[in-house]
């Protein structure tokens, strides 16, 4: 088990390095599309599903304002700034569609673990990554076709059933299965962040590999465009909800479920729905490395930064009333 914690702490070094690799030697990883990726994000999203329960979606009535204010964030800030942040930085056509892409995803599982090291309200992080998850299928398509259609062609209907097929039926199975079978998946699931891992790790290669030259050529650009989406998206999230006075440990869970979002998802619908613009999956794979660094460095920011007990809320009872 600590080889498996190990392994998955260390997941930004595997990203990096199946990056490299991909553009060192593309074969080891030109195979792997299609249904592949495919797969490969449904068991990510299994995972996920394997780590809730029926009570995390009782949650959602006792939680509605900060409920209401984080999924709202999440689907309106992120993809407004991916398309501001690629204007600005005037990227090409394929990697500003694909930040808009990145940037109109739901929010990652990591956020969740993100959000037990920063102190923050780990029931509401749940919660909102698992609603704007299941949500995905009617938002992300409606953002990418909002944004990114002026950039690419974007096959809305096709996103639409590849998240539900990929993301949104993998978690209400993990949910189910949680349900009926506990003591089998609590087994299962310790090797869950494994196969995430290993999915993504593939998923990252399969990207860059075709795609060597150009990757490299625009590095430095895309980190850019990726650090100020994410970094913009925590001190956003943050600071919204300060100024709406909601407690410190709920602004703290919605900077981070803004900030942080799914990139393997995003990785895959580039990889199903966007063959004719390779381009637009290569974000997500700087997506997947930015992210986590940022998140990590500012959870441990807020680990020394304790919330005051006059300023901090019961993670299962909190309604989202001011502070």
């Amino acid at each position: 088990m600590r080889f498996i914690t190990l392994f998955v702490n260390l997941y930004p070094v595997w990203i990096i390095l199946s990056s490299a690799l991909g553009i060192l030697y593309p074969p080891a990883f030109l195979w792997f599309s299609g249904r592949w990726v495919e797969s490969a994000i449904a068991l990510v999203m299994l995972g996920m599903g394997f780590t809730l329960t029926i009570e995390d979606f009782k949650r959602l009535l006792k939680i509605p304002g900060s409920f209401a204010l984080g999924f709202a964030c999440q689907y309106t800030v992120m993809p407004l700034l991916g398309w501001g942040i690629g204007r600005v930085l005037h990227l090409e056509p394929g990697f500003a569609a694909g930040l808009i892409l990145v940037a109109a995803c739901p929010g990652g599982v990591a956020s969740n673990l993100i959000s037990y090291l920063a102190r923050a309200n780990v029931a509401l992080s749940v919660v909102l990554t698992m609603a704007s998850t299941l949500t995905a299928f009617v938002m992300t398509p409606l953002w990418c076709k909002t944004l990114a259609g002026a950039y690419v062609e974007v096959d809305a209907l096709g996103i639409c059933l590849s998240t539900l097929r990929a993301v949104v039926a993998p978690v209400l199975i993990g949910v189910f299965c949680n349900w009926r079978f506990p003591r089998e998946v609590a087994k299962a699931s310790v090797y869950g962040p494994l196969v995430s891992v290993l999915a993504i790790i593939m998923i990252a290669g399969s990207i860059v590999a075709p795609n060597a030259s150009k990757v490299i050529a625009n590095a430095g650009r895309l980190t850019l465009a990726l650090t100020l989406l994410h970094g913009l998206g925590f001190v956003i999230g943050y600071w919204i909800t300060r100024l709406l006075r909601f407690h410190d440990d709920i602004a703290r869970t919605v900077a981070i479920e803004v900030g942080m979002q799914n990139g393997g998802m995003a990785a895959m619908l580039a990889k199903n729905h966007f063959a004719a613009n390779p381009l637009v999956g290569v974000p997500a794979v700087f997506c997947s490395v930015v992210q986590t660094l940022l998140g990590s460095l500012l959870a441990a920011y807020w680990r020394f930064r304790p919330l005051h007990p006059s300023d901090a809320s019961d993670a299962s009872v909190t309604s989202g009333s001011h502070s």
